[in-house]
């Protein structure tokens, strides 16, 4: 994998092109990141499929979130199982208790927007 790309898992993700995970799921495919996809339905974002539940998945060095605090206990244990590189906390999805158990895990929680981190160059 080249050092700039980051494989990156998009939970949250939706077919509906005024979701802010959609448009961070194409604005990373357009910048070059492998991505995976992970919704409450089946689907596809530009050909790639949405998967649902917990797929196995390997080498993801991203996570970012795209659902609320109150959905995410259902995914603690699965992402910190994926020991992504960072987790990033898009607006409104804020955790601090997740975070610090990702704090204690090594694993880096960012609050930030995917969509800005990537048109500065942060990503």
């Amino acid at each position: 994998m080249d050092a700039a790309t980051k494989k990156t898992l998009v939970i949250g993700a939706s077919e509906q092109t005024d979701r802010y995970s959609n448009r961070a799921a194409r604005s990373l495919m357009r910048y070059g990141h492998t991505v995976e996809l992970i919704g409450l339905r089946k689907g596809a974002i530009d050909n790639h499929p949405i998967q649902t539940g917990r797929p196995a998945l390997q080498d993801i060095d991203t996570v970012t979130m795209y659902v609320g605090a109150r959905n995410q206990p259902d995914y603690y244990e699965y992402i910190r199982q994926l020991k992504p590189r960072r987790v990033i906390f898009n607006p409104g999805a804020e955790n601090p208790e997740f975070e610090q158990v990702l704090k204690q895990e090594g694993i880096e929680p960012l609050h930030a927007c995917t969509l800005v981190m990537l048109s500065v160059g942060t990503y």
